[in-house]
């Protein structure tokens, strides 16, 4: 399953992360729809918004299927024949959709007829394994493993390498974020008003290197390749697209503090490995040690700040009307992560498997 995730990279930076090239071969980025509902998040969970890639096509008439945009949606699919006037009164979990059972539920089988294939962006996601003869868990956090470049190289050396806001925009443009299978549907309330965008995510069985944390994983659209059949719902059949929802190892996560079981809390700790809490002097993995830097980085929410914020009234078509913003909380996150980045700078190292207590 997946019932929590991150996504706090900046709406610019975000795009950049899923740049593409359209059916002429041509480099592109997604153009964002209604980007001033996007609300960055350490800690998001189901009902709240985020931000997922579709075709074009889907928003206007006429447009290469091939082509992309970004939208923010609410987590929890709200089937588009759902009468109620209030669609929290759904009775049934729809955040997630098991794969071998899509075709069975209106739900899921529905928007997967219509070619409602959507990608949903995450820094990555957040599973709990349950500690053996307790009713404890530990949580971990899961991403793509991180590839070194040179800029990120000369970067995480020193905190010196990367001085001002411009540096560390570099750093932040060599995330990989996670590409994750959805569908999604739109409902138009009963009595009226605006339509509500909402989404799942398909999970299959998990790969071997997660089965000991949980027995299910997301669908993960590895590579560019994957992401352009899934949403290219206009030249790639349903049935097609369905031979790339499968188990990935190209996968690497660390154990992270139980501040993240609370969804409440939102802070850059979420992400942190566990041992940079309980160690004066913690060593990181690679892929750790890019996260750690990426972090750094000058807060997408301050930006969010200056921005006039709109009435209810006056909130677009594609919005999630039923979220509610909780501020990012910087300084401790802050002072941890400057602790980290005074480490020594050591080898990509190979994702672990978790112990199991």
């Amino acid at each position: 399953m997946c019932g929590r995730t991150s996504c706090h990279l900046s709406k610019e930076v975000l795009a950049r992360a899923c740049a593409y090239r359209d059916r002429q071969g041509q480099r592109r980025l997604p153009e964002w729809r209604d980007p001033d509902r996007y609300c960055p998040s350490y800690n998001k969970s189901p009902q709240s918004s985020s931000p997922v890639l579709l075709s074009r096509l889907h928003v206007e008439k006429g447009a290469d299927s091939s082509e992309r945009v970004i939208a923010p949606m609410r987590w929890g699919l709200v089937p588009s024949w759902f009468k109620e006037a209030d669609p929290s009164k759904l009775q049934f979990n729809t955040s997630n959709c098991r794969s071998d059972t899509i075709m069975e539920k209106r739900s899921f089988k529905v928007p997967l007829g219509k070619g409602r294939r959507c990608v949903v962006l995450a820094d990555g996601f957040y599973e709990w394994q349950r500690c053996q003869g307790t009713n404890k868990t530990q949580p971990y956090f899961i991403y793509f493993p991180q590839i070194k470049t040179e800029k990120v190289s000369s970067a995480s050396e020193s905190m010196g390498a990367a001085d001002g806001p411009e540096d560390w925009q570099k750093v932040w443009d060599n995330w990989r974020p996670l590409t994750m299978a959805g569908l999604f549907d739109c409902w138009e309330p009963p009595e009226g008003g605006d339509c509500l965008y909402s989404y799942t995510i398909i999970t299959v069985d998990s790969c071997k290197g997660l089965n000991d944390i949980h027995h299910r994983m997301p669908a993960i659209l590895d590579g560019e390749e994957a992401v352009s059949k899934w949403l290219d719902f206009g030249e790639v059949s349903a049935q097609e697209a369905l031979k790339l929802i499968h188990p990935t190892e190209n996968i690497t996560f660390h154990a992270v503090s139980s501040v993240v079981n609370n969804s409440r809390n939102n802070t850059p700790e979420c992400l942190l490995p566990v041992d940079s809490l309980v160690k004066k002097e913690p060593k990181a993995s690679g892929s750790s040690q890019k996260m750690l830097q990426w972090l750094a980085t000058k807060s997408p929410k301050k930006e969010d700040t200056k921005a006039p914020q709109k009435a209810e009234s006056d909130v677009p078509q594609w919005s999630s009307q039923f979220l509610k913003k909780s501020p990012l909380s910087h300084r401790r996150g802050a002072d941890l992560l400057e602790r980290w980045l005074k480490r020594e700078k050591e080898e990509e190292p190979v994702a672990k498997r978790p112990h199991t207590q």
